[in-house]
């Protein structure tokens, strides 16, 4: 079978099933990824989709292979892979995943000792050189063995530790794990929590009944916006398929940006670690840096996506970092990605707030309101990068961080390319003023699509 390249990425691997990531692909790259890191023993795990246990086979076989041992945790969601690298001293972890994308796709997260990402900058293009020409090494004297493991226990106990419990009050939730990975999991922290669930696509089901898990897409917010209204519950959470992102909805139904919820975690963990370091990346910043420095923190800027954070946060050592992509990272969880930490710490400070979580977050919103982020499709992404620079760059403060950030006295923007598909990405923040914001808006999405 021919291989294709377009299954690689920046951070992971991701196509369609068969076409662009199949059996034959999970096979060499296990082969490869022992080779590489001169695995010793691997852990392994898929999330929901169809077609993963039989990649899972293909890359259990092409790391057997090679002599490397495997643990199979079986169905689970990305961060349970971390946590298994790193709880039990493994030498990598591979996710079968495509998280958010739709039922037809799929793909693999990997990662080395430690819970460390692989990206096209730490191996991944390594690996996919490799993989791509066959050059995959010699298959050891003595193949590999594989064991069945069971982490549940040991990870949500873990995730429990991160709330005291005795603070935590019996709000009624409404959690929407969209048929994804998380049902299994809420299910087992029912148990320990004082919350009363209102399950909804609670089970696990590769077909998507109900729609691609993924919490982003308007018409995939109605779900959650309408068990909150109904059941007058007090937080509603969704999560994508490999419930490495959470989505919070307040009691009126209404999902909250990321943004706004990095920030809310940031005064928490400063609360908790005074003057500690804080990560957040260019494309909204106003507010998460308010919030740090007037909470005694270090706010400190990183390029956006997860390979570049959890380094900058292990450089630095960070107690907290967050995307307004609904990632949030966290030091005691390997500088890693949780979308089950973030809802826990969200419920604790509602919890001990004594009030809605709209009127937590009201004042923040008003002060810094924001656009959301937009996309267009355009023909020649860095040429309207440029065209913008010329137009803004003289007249304002200009970044290259990340793509184009330019700000003024009032407002500011960001502008990245996509790394997976032809758009450009738009970020618009001002201070305190709404009409502000919605008149630069749109004259910047004029000029982009012109």
């Amino acid at each position: 079978m021919e291989l294709k390249r377009t299954a690689f990425k920046a951070y992971d691997i991701r196509g369609k099933y068969p076409e662009e990531v199949n059996e034959e692909l999970a096979y060499r790259i296990g082969r490869v990824f022992a080779k590489s890191f001169a695995a010793k023993k691997v852990v392994v795990g898929h999330d929901i989709r169809l077609s993963g246990p039989d990649i899972r086979d293909a890359l259990v076989q092409g790391l057997t292979d090679m002599g490397c041992d495997v643990i199979d945790i079986g169905q689970c969601g990305t961060e349970m892979i971390y946590f298994a690298t790193y709880f039990w001293q493994l030498d990598g972890g591979i996710m079968i995943t495509a998280s958010h994308n739709p039922k037809d796709y799929n793909g693999m997260k990997l990662v080395r000792e430690g819970a460390r990402p692989i990206s096209a900058d730490t191996g991944l293009k390594d690996i996919e050189n490799k993989a791509i020409a066959g050059e995959l090494g010699e298959i050891a004297a003595t193949k590999g063995s594989v064991e069945q493991k069971d982490i549940m226990a040991d990870y949500v106990d873990h995730i429990l530790a991160y709330v005291d419990k005795k603070d935590l009050k019996p709000l009624k939730i409404v959690v929407n794990a969209g048929n994804g990975a998380a049902g299994p999991i809420l299910d087992e922290m029912e148990k320990a929590l004082p919350f009363e669930f209102i399950k909804i696509n609670n089970e696990p089901d590769g077909n998507f009944p109900n729609g691609v898990p993924n919490p982003i897409l308007l018409e995939n917010r109605v779900a959650t916006a309408k068990a909150v209204r109904e059941n007058n519950a007090d937080v509603g959470i969704a999560w994508d398929g490999d419930f490495d992102r959470c989505f919070i909805f307040d009691e009126k139904g209404d999902m909250i940006e990321g943004y706004y919820i990095v920030g809310f975690l940031a005064k928490a963990f400063l609360d908790k670690n005074p003057g500690a370091k804080i990560i957040y990346n260019p494309r909204l910043i106003w507010n998460t840096i308010e919030i740090v420095e007037e909470a005694g923190g270090i706010p400190v800027m990183c390029k956006s996506g997860h390979a570049f954070i959890k380094e900058m946060m292990r450089k630095v050592d960070a107690v907290y970092g967050g995307e307004m992509s609904a990632h949030n990272y966290f030091r005691e969880f390997t500088f890693c990605d949780s979308g089950m930490i973030t809802w826990l710490l969200v419920l604790e400070l509602v919890s001990k707030a004594n009030q809605p979580l709209s009127k937590m977050l009201a004042e923040r919103m008003q002060r810094y309101p924001i656009s959301g982020e937009i996309n267009s499709t355009v023909k020649d992404g860095a040429a309207v990068m440029l065209k913008m620079e010329e137009l803004y760059g003289p007249k304002g403060q200009v970044d290259k961080t990340d793509g184009l950030s330019v700000a003024f006295a009032d407002w500011r923007f960001n502008l990245r390319i996509s790394n997976t598909e032809p758009v450009i990405r738009l970020n618009v923040e001002a201070r305190g003023d709404k009409e502000l914001l919605d008149a630069k808006t749109k004259e910047l999405l004029e000029i982009i699509r012109a």
